[in-house]
């Protein structure tokens, strides 16, 4: 069998094929060719057939059985050979081959040939496919070349020195005195490799840093040298000299100057000096000023030149490069905190980003935009941030009314304002504010009584002009049913501004237009029950004109929804028709709430993407917040069809892994310390409605929330995320029985490292088989900062965490975090842990999975 003559032959025959079997059947010929003639031991036809070969596996098709004729071709004596044989060498084979022990010794003969080209060729393959073993037995050597006396061989040796410190980083200490000399070599590629070389090892090993700071004045030298020539031919880029050079030695700086102000001092006027005198007309100069950037921003600068890097950036901004204004505000957002004021003065230009037409830039400039907002600024940062709003896409929008209301809470200059801008947000994105964000709007109204005709007359007026914002809605709705009467007495504004009140007749009409909207759903006709019955009370104690008519109107409504065939509406509209009907319970039962604890609205990742706490039904919904007053679920039973898709993609964030199926199926990681009892919960308890009580059925979707319930979460939201509030009855029912007194509990050890022990208290209730109580421990013999617990637990359980007493555990002192599982009976709870803290100023992260309790504690036999 025979093949081509030689590898212009073959690719002329491949390229003469028309179809891709024509192909494969030249290839697999000529293979079978080449086979036969490696049994020849022909040297020169050996040298051609490794040729076709390569070209073969370039066009991707097998051609490992050429690996061992690489081998011979290298220990030819001819140049040729060696060539050929090395790049097959590097292109067949990878450091996991083993024929690769093979290539060792051929390399360490090579590695001393007296040809400074076959050195060459035997460092390259070298810095290739090197494996640890490799790099070990040859270290020698490579250290060796690094004295040559010959520029071409130290060049490729200290690429080579790269591959080792990569691969077996406890050889760095063989190479730190020869790549010393390196950077006083005056040879533009041993220059380049040598500071490639020493930066790597500063990053590998912080120890190693101090060894080189010596050598700052050394690379300033260098430095200054490179910006002060004028053309230099041979490595000029865009009329800038050596560039590439000036970066690998500015990013050297910043490790040498990074917590060292001396260091920084030496450096200061160069950096100074690349920051004024490169050209930013040409990429070639911007890379360099951004890296000079970068240099200035991490090392011990003084505040000029801080401001000067600030300022460079602020001048990318205005960039035509889409890239460049990118980067800029990638930078920004990372050293807003450092020096937020020198930020503040490119504030405008950072707004303008906002208009972008490239999305990235948008984003960006948006979560720069955030971090920007002050008290001296809240107002013209939250006016531009509402424009933005107004057009954004609705992936922003989720994120940006959340970081609105989080600003007007913290820098709001008047309570007033702040309604105004929340009343904004709810009619310009009511469909993109979470609950939580609801919730908190609810509190505010609550504790501003001379502001809440003012807040109700405007949500009637926003409401009755647009019913398709769903927040707006429900929040409307509550604050109309819970302050009717106050909107009914009518009033005058902060400004003067004569307001008619709004007739009794007007609230039911809204109602009426509410429900018959076609885009009210089951959670939006719930509330508005609910608010009915509420104004019901509140139009008896006013005793007007027409309250009687209007009372009787909103019998009518319950009455009708009686039969309505979703049975939480039906269950709350025959509740509420009862009660109405009870004269003396009706007062006492509806009135109105006292106002609930003012607490601050703490979230944790902003997604812009899926609307996390929800009342809509999303299959995108995630619980991604935190907070004391967040749950770790939807408090509806609309949400729960998204609670699986929820709590997978919260494991992902939590453990890193897209691949959650078979792993645990629901986490928590509160961070904020517990709320107290509240005084919404206190009547909440009227309905006997507690907020560590859980359904027992662990294997199906809880049902809608009922009762008031759900309506008082606007407020206070429950910890519970797995039972909602039950329904409210005609009058209020009889305390529930303690529960049995508990055998004496058992501690199981979970967690000892670094001195920060943490144990399991489990505890079950007899009357909620499968619902277990556990209670975590934190103590610790070290001050201990900022633990963060996550727990996650397989996809059949359902888990529930609150927040842990206290962040930080000191030595001699017990915090605690509390738990809820819920699983089905005689199932084996099982937990996967992962524990973050600070000790000593070194953050740790450790995961571990548990499985430490009672085969028998879920009630198995």
């Amino acid at each position: 069998m025979s093949g081509h003559y030689n590898l212009k032959s073959l690719i002329k025959a491949i390229r003469a094929c028309k179809t891709l079997a024509d192909e494969r059947a030249v290839i697999q010929k000529e293979s079978a060719a080449i086979r036969t003639s490696f049994k020849e031991e022909d040297s020169f036809a050996r040298h051609n057939n490794i040729a076709k070969l390569l070209y073969i596996h370039m066009l991707g098709y097998p051609a490992h059985f050429g690996q061992i004729e690489c081998l011979k071709l290298v220990a030819s004596p001819r140049f040729s050979d060696k060539r050929l044989g090395y790049l097959g060498i590097m292109l067949l084979l990878d450091e996991n081959q083993e024929v690769l022990t093979l290539v060792t010794n051929s390399l360490k003969n090579d590695m001393n040939h007296s040809n400074m080209y076959a050195v060459g060729l035997a460092l390259c393959t070298f810095a290739n496919i090197s494996s640890e073993e490799m790099s070990r037995d040859l270290s020698n050597e490579i250290e060796k070349l690094l004295g040559s006396s010959n520029t071409y061989i130290r060049k490729k040796a200290a690429l080579c020195a790269l591959r080792i410190i990569r691969r077996v980083p406890d050889l760095l200490d063989h190479f730190t005195s020869k790549a010393k000399a390196l950077l006083q070599d005056r040879n533009h590629g041993v220059l380049l490799a040598g500071i490639t070389l020493v930066t790597e090892m500063c990053e590998i090993d912080e120890a190693v840093t101090n060894e080189f700071r010596q050598a700052t004045p050394l690379l300033v030298k260098h430095l200054k040298s490179l910006v002060t020539t004028g053309f230099s031919p041979e490595h000029d880029v865009g009329g800038i000299s050596d560039p590439f050079l000036q970066v690998k030695v500015l990013r050297l700086l910043r490790f040498l100057g990074r917590g060292d102000a001396e260091a920084s001092e030496i450096m200061n006027d160069i950096l100074a000096q690349v920051a004024t005198n490169t050209d930013s007309s040409k990429n070639v100069g911007n890379a360099i000023l951004y890296e000079t950037v970068l240099t200035v921003l991490d090392i011990e600068a003084d505040s000029g030149l801080r401001v000067m890097a600030i300022n460079i950036l602020g001048k990318f901004l205005t960039n035509r490069d889409n890239n460049i204004r990118y980067v800029a505000l990638h930078t920004l957002n990372k050293v807003v905190g450092i020096d937020t004021n020198a930020v503040q003065r490119h504030r405008n230009t950072i707004l303008d980003c906002l208009r972008d037409g490239d999305i990235s830039i948008r984003r960006r400039a948006l979560e720069l935009s955030y971090a920007l907002i002050n008290e001296s600024n809240v107002r013209i940062m939250t006016r531009e941030l509402l424009a933005f709003l107004e057009v954004a896409d609705n992936e922003f929008k989720l994120g940006l009314t959340t970081q609105i209301w989080l600003a007007a809470e913290r820098f709001a200059p008047n309570k007033r304002w702040h309604i105004d801008t929340a009343l904004r947000v709810l009619k310009t994105a009511g469909n993109y504010v979470r609950e939580e964000i609801l919730s908190a709007f609810i509190r505010l109204v609550a504790h501003t009584p001379e502001l809440q005709f003012y807040t109700t007359q405007r949500l009637f007026q926003a409401l009755s002009s647009d019913l398709s914002q769903e927040s707006l809605t429900l929040g409307s709705v509550w604050i109309i049913g819970e302050f009717g009467d106050v909107l009914l007495q009518g009033g005058t504004i902060d400004d003067g501004e004569e307001v008619k009140p709004v007739t009794d007749v007007a609230m039911v009409d809204l109602f009426e237009t509410v429900l018959n909207s076609p885009y009210a759903n089951t959670i939006i006709r719930q509330h508005v029950l609910t608010a009915a019955a509420k104004l019901s009370a509140r139009f008896a104690e006013l005793s007007t004109a027409n309250s009687a008519a209007q009372q009787e109107r909103i019998n009518a409504l319950m009455a009708g929804y009686s039969n309505n065939l979703e049975l939480e509406i039906q269950q709350r509209s025959v509740e509420f028709g009862n009660l109405l009907n009870m004269n003396d319970a009706k007062k006492d039962v509806l009135e109105r709430m006292p106002p609930p604890e003012i607490r601050a609205t703490i979230m944790g990742t902003v997604s812009e993407r899926r609307s996390v706490g929800t009342t809509r039904q999303d299959k995108d919904t995630v619980v991604d917040l935190i907070g004391d007053d967040i749950g770790s679920a939807p408090a509806n039973g609309a949400g729960s069809a998204a609670s699986l898709q929820s709590t997978q993609d919260l494991l992902a964030d939590i453990f890193g892994s897209s691949d959650v199926s078979a792993a645990p199926s629901a986490a928590a990681s509160p961070t904020a310390a517990a709320p107290p009892r509240s005084a919404a919960q206190d009547i909440m308890s009227l309905f006997d409605s507690s907020p560590a009580s859980a359904s027992p059925q662990a294997s199906s979707p809880p049902p809608a929330s009922s009762g008031a319930g759900s309506l008082f979460d606007l407020v206070t939201p429950t910890p519970t995320s797995t039972a909602p509030a039950p329904a409210p009855a005609a009058a209020p029912r009889p305390a529930q029985p303690p529960a049995q007194q508990a055998p004496q509990l058992q501690s199981y050890p979970a967690y000892d490292k670094n001195g920060l022990k943490i144990t399991l208290t489990p505890r079950v209730s007899p009357t909620q088989p499968g619902v277990v109580q556990i209670l975590a421990r934190f103590t610790s013999t070290a001050p201990i900062q900022g633990v963060n617990f996550q727990v996650a637990v397989p996809k059949t359980q359902q888990l529930q965490m609150q927040a842990m007493s206290k962040s930080d555990v000191l030595p001699g002192s017990t915090e605690t975090q509390q738990m809820r599982i819920l699983a089905p009976a005689g199932a084996q709870i099982r937990l996967r842990l992962r524990i973050t803290y600070t000790r000593d100023g070194q953050a740790v992260a450790d995961q571990q999975d548990f499985a430490g309790f009672p085969a028998n504690l879920t009630g198995g036999k």
